[in-house]
């Protein structure tokens, strides 16, 4: 098993940073205090080539492996760019983007991903309801086929960039009776009418992303907006898990390498009782736990992510793995970087505060560490 980078790679991570740096992170504070989405910053990510990054060329995308797509992630996190901006590109060019591509049939490619990959359209997945969470055989979202259309009624909740999306994946029932095996998926525009979403829910954290409730009453969609057949929606959402422990964890790890960047260089400027705080050996401590942290985190994601390069099938237990130990034990190392910086800590110019926050997201979303800890548990 070899992980050292291309030199290409490693150029290409570099300069995603420096991009970052100089074109997004400038207007994070702003819009994470106005709770504000950054669309031009989401604009320059598609821009750039980040949204369509694993993409084929003749749809928009650069034709990347999957460590090159994780590289970007990681690369966006180790700039300093703010949590709800790289959910919201998650959730848009994974979640959504990517089962289309990976599902869809050649027409829906076509009329949909140039438009994700360039950033024109943002994209949703809605899959979690009110009721229905880790239990995804308990949705109530149903989908009637009558005639040249399908019927979706139903809600989903804390969906990202619900308010704002022009895409949208949705699963629902076609047969409730079969349970998971009564799961499809289907492509909802913006606009279809019944199709309707509510509010921006006020978060903790990752508030640059805006998130809501999705609402389908009465919502007609053509046939053929169908994705795969029916019943084939469970195994394209366990799909979207490949890339959820993957490129989705990836900006965890790079804010890693941005809180020791930002904590090293504080404790070598404060200074208590006549030297800087990092001559203290409780500073040390707190430095060696996030550089731990960090090299572990990227060790699991590479790992992932160099298995799905090589077409091996996901192995759902070091994928668990690899989510519960960046959702848990990442809260340890994030705390000491803002107790490391004291009073400045709680502060929110000093941006450790916004990392604090934004972390407390990874052990809830996209399956919580309880529900990693069931599925370890099982697995073994």
């Amino acid at each position: 098993m070899e992980f050292s980078l291309t030199e290409e790679q490693v150029a290409f991570k570099q300069e995603v940073v420096r991009f970052a740096r100089a074109e997004i992170v400038p207007r994070c504070r702003e819009h994470d205090l106005k709770e504000e989405f950054d669309f031009e910053s989401f604009r320059k990510l598609g821009e750039f080539g980040i949204l369509g990054l694993h993409f084929p060329e003749e749809l928009g995308g650069s034709g990347a492996d999957v460590l090159t797509t994780v590289l970007a992630g990681e690369a966006l996190g180790e700039a300093g760019v703010d949590g709800g901006l790289t959910l919201a590109y998650g959730a848009h060019s994974f979640l959504c983007a990517d089962t289309i591509l990976r599902n869809g049939t050649d027409e829906q490619r076509r009329k949909l991903i140039p438009k994700l990959a360039s950033g024109e359209h943002i994209g949703c997945m809605g899959l979690t309801e009110p009721d229905a969470g880790s239990d995804v055989a308990a949705m109530k979202t149903t989908a009637r086929r009558q005639g040249d259309r399908y019927v979706l009624d139903g809600a989903k909740m804390f969906i990202t960039n619900g308010p704002i999306a022009d895409v949208a994946v949705v699963y629902a029932k076609t047969q409730p009776e079969l349970g998971h095996g009564g799961i499809s998926a289907f492509i909802v525009e913006k606009g279809t009418p019944g199709f309707t979403a509510g509010p921006p829910l006020v978060k903790m954290g990752v508030r640059t992303s805006v998130t809501s409730e999705l609402v389908f009453a009465g919502c007609e969609v053509p046939a053929a907006n169908l994705l795969g057949r029916e019943g084939q929606g469970f195994l394209m959402a366990m799909q979207t898990v490949e890339w959820d422990r993957s490129a989705l964890l990836a900006p965890f790890v790079g804010s890693g390498t941005y809180l020791l960047q930002k904590c090293a260089a504080y404790a070598s400027e404060r200074t208590q009782f006549g030297r800087p705080i990092a001559a203290f050996h409780a500073t040390k401590q707190k430095l060696a736990s996030i550089r731990v942290f960090t090299e572990a985190a990227r060790s699991l994601v590479y790992r992932i992510a160099w298995c799905k390069d090589q077409g091996r099938p996901l192995n759902h237990l070091e994928a668990a793995v690899a989510k519960l130990f960046i959702g848990d034990w990442s809260l340890s190392p994030i705390n000491d970087a803002v107790l490391l910086h004291g009073g400045y800590g709680y502060c929110h110019e000093y941006d450790v505060e916004r990392v604090f926050r934004d972390s407390r997201l990874a052990p809830i979303g996209g399956g919580t560490s309880d529900i990693q800890k069931m599925i370890i548990s099982k697995l073994m």
